[in-house]
């Protein structure tokens, strides 16, 4: 099918579409909000991104349809399937002229060319240098140069189209060799990056080798293994290059092909493995189809799940709709017997069925009254209109009045200034307690304590249910009574019970001396500060002259050991901090460094590991290559031949048109030369008859024939 190229005004710029005045209102049609083509021609037209300015110039490709309907005029008006009344052809036409570039313009572009502009007009206004930055290509700007840029369409075409196979080009014999070599207008440089992103490389990489002649590496036999199809290799792939190895080994213990002798046991040797693999076939036949009986019974439980859940959803749907169904109507319900018993109240107000006059007074100071909440079922909406009792105000409602409204606030107000609180000094400089402090914090332990004694449960006693037996206690036994037979014994008794006064006295006494040791320091406490004589006065006196003065020594003592304790413990304290700084700055390096350690050798073994891969692929593609360059010199061969021929047979062709048309030029040309010669000897027989009459031999026909058989 040929093509028909269609020509079409360039855009200059879209126009907006406007519908004509129609229907019952005679009104304008709706204003499109945007056309196809404005993001190139409309300057008001701002898209965000690149991403944006490319789905914008897909959109307007895929909207417009390139496809023509052109009649056929022998079978214009024919309804037949097989004598259509049109063809579809694909026009090539673009609406954008060529010269109008369909590239994304950044906000420095576009100011670029308005400066152009201006200097086109204006021939004084000065165009500004431009300062490129530093591209810093090997530095944070690496990632810029790795990603694939996103090319527009170059020909407009629509994503439904289907195209043919494209044809070969005829080949073309290469130019003379020229003393200079040509310089190409592009290099392929490879590079290979730490740290590969998913744009730049998809597969790992493996670097080139040589294999050995005489030599076939181990590795290369995983050359079928490729990323994700059994790299990284599993505990399949490892059983695998296990059994392979087995295989290997097994067969150096073959007996060679040439031995004659040995031929039975090759056989069994075979026969023998053959069995073997068969065996570890059948095997891994079996965890196949139990794996897939898993996935058959994971399948069919998920499918009976889902099945439940669908079940449930319509239940539940199901159910929902009759309880709606339910809530309407007894809705209904309620709404009926609120109207009817609201009927039978106003009915029961007015019995009798008189007319009652509009008090408005009464209804004015009723604030339940229709005056101020009329009821909606009569016909009134005090709500409508409500937006036009609603305060506008400029600086309210626009950005640019809260701007202002800001720009008066003070800036206390919005950068507040938050001044942290002071810690509460309970210290001394030479720091002890302050004496308020030890009070309050006294008065809060005795608040605590309290708080504590009133706030104990006490455990209440349970009310009893049943009845229950109350034991009565056992009576007490009668003092027992000695009868005294004799004065003797009774003077004994005396003497026992005389014996047991003493020692309670004594108990009694001890008592108060333990009690006095006790709380001797109280007693002279007290004595101290209760002495009622002028001399124990004195003494106390001086006393406590003597204590102040001693307490005085050892404050001022204590005061200087503490100040050297303090150095020294600022001292040890610096020491010891440095020291446990090093050792933790020494512990954490020494971590980082066996964590980086760790990840180079992870790093060093993924390298190989994609190493061998690599180069596994890479043979699989230079044997590939080659079949292909192979391919296609025979395929220049068979041209090139088939050309050759073809050249022999046009020049062998032209050789023979060129002669027969040569022989047939000179024929002619002879044949006109002997005519000439012959015309004039006929002229000269002529003339020869007329001086001679009487000769026959000098008759012209006689001369004519001797002439042609001269020819002859």
């Amino acid at each position: 099918m040929s093509h028909v190229v269609t020509i079409e005004e360039p855009q200059a710029k879209p126009q907006v579409s406007q519908t004509r005045f129609g229907g019952k209102s005679g009104a304008w049609g709706n204003v499109s909000a945007s056309r196809t083509y404005d993001f190139l021609y409309d300057p008001l037209f701002i898209v965000s991104s690149e991403k944006d300015h490319n789905q914008a110039n897909i959109q307007a490709t895929v909207i417009r349809s390139k496809l023509r309907r052109v009649p056929r005029f022998r079978t214009m008006f024919s309804s037949l399937f097989h004598y259509p009344r049109y063809s579809v052809y694909w026009s090539k036409a673009d609406p954008v002229p060529s010269f109008i570039s369909r590239d994304w313009k950044r906000h420095e572009q576009r100011h670029r060319e308005a400066l152009q502009q201006l200097a086109a007009i204006d021939a004084s206004f000065q165009m500004p240098k431009e300062v490129y930055e530093d591209p810093d290509v090997t530095g944070k700007n690496r990632y810029k140069y790795f990603e694939r840029p996103f090319l527009p369409f170059y020909q407009q075409m629509p994503f439904n189209v289907v195209f043919a196979s494209t044809r070969a080009d005829p080949y073309t014999f290469p130019p003379p060799p020229t003393k200079y070599l040509p310089i190409p207008s592009k290099y392929t440089v490879g590079t290979q990056t730490d740290y590969r992103d998913a744009e730049v490389q998809t597969d790992p990489y493996s670097p080139e080798y040589v294999v050995c002649q005489d030599s076939i590496p181990e590795l290369l036999t995983l050359a079928t293994l490729t990323w994700g199809r059994g790299l990284p290799a599993g505990q399949a792939e490892v059983e695998m290059i296990e059994r392979a190895r087995e295989k290997r080994a097994w067969e150096d213990t073959l007996p060679p092909l040439s031995d004659t002798s040995q031929f039975e046991k090759r056989r069994r040797m075979m026969n023998a493995m053959e069995r073997k693999e068969w065996a570890f076939r059948e095997q891994e036949i079996e965890k196949l189809q139990e794996i897939r009986l898993e996935v058959l019974k994971e399948l069919l439980k998920k499918r009976d799940e889902n099945q439940n859940e669908v079940n449930m959803a319509r239940l539940n749907a199901q159910w929902s709709k009759l309880q709606e169904a339910k809530e309407a109507k007894l809705a209904q319900i309620q709404r009926k017997h609120v109207s009817a018993i609201r009927k039978l109240m106003g009915k029961g107000k007015n019995i009798e069925g008189k007319l009652e006059r509009r008090n408005i007074i009464k209804d004015y100071c009723d604030y339940a009254s229709q005056v101020y909440g009329p009821l909606s079922r009569l016909g009134r909406f005090p709500d409508n209109n409500s937006e036009d009792f609603v305060v506008k105000n400029h600086y309210l409602n626009t950005y640019e009045g809260l701007v202002e409204l800001e720009s008066c606030l003070p800036d206390f107000v919005t950068q507040p200034r938050i001044k942290p609180p002071k810690p509460k000094v309970t210290t001394t400089k030479d720091g002890f307690l302050k004496r308020a402090a030890r009070v309050d914090r006294e008065l809060a332990e005795v608040h605590k304590a309290l708080l504590e004694k009133k706030n104990k449960d006490f455990e209440a006693k349970k009310p009893m249910r049943f009845l229950q037996r109350k034991p009565v206690p056992q009576p007490r036994l009668p003092t027992p009574t000695l009868e005294m037979s004799s004065n003797e014994e009774e003077d004994i008794e005396m003497a026992v019970i005389y014996l047991q006064k003493l020692l309670r006295g004594r108990v009694v006494q001890n008592m108060m001396f333990e009690g006095k040791e006790k709380r001797l320091e109280l007693i002279q406490e007290l004595r101290t500060s209760h002495a009622l004589q002028e001399d124990d006065r004195l003494v106390k006196k001086a006393e406590k002259q003597v204590t102040l003065a001693l307490q005085r020594q050892r404050n001022l003592h204590e005061h200087k050991v503490s100040l050297v304790e303090n150095h020294l413990a600022g001292l040890e304290g610096r020491v010891l901090a440095d020291m446990f700084d090093f050792l933790s700055k020494e512990l954490v390096r020494l971590q980082e460094e066996r964590r980086v350690h760790a990840l180079a050798m992870l790093a060093e073994r993924q390298r190989r590991m994609r190493e061998a891969e690599e180069s596994g692929r890479r043979q699989v593609e230079q044997r590939r290559l080659q079949e292909e360059d192979q391919i296609f010199k025979e395929v220049i061969k068979v041209h090139q031949s088939t050309v050759t021929s073809y050249l022999e047979d046009i020049i062998l062709n032209t050789e023979e048109n060129t002669a027969e048309e040569q022989a047939r030029a000179e024929i002619e040309k002879m044949a006109e030369e002997i005519n000439d010669i012959a015309y004039e000897m006929e002229s000269r027989e002529e003339l020869s008859a007329e001086a001679y009459p009487g000769s026959p031999s000098d008759h012209p026909q006689a001369h004519r024939g001797h002439a042609q058989d001269a020819f002859c």
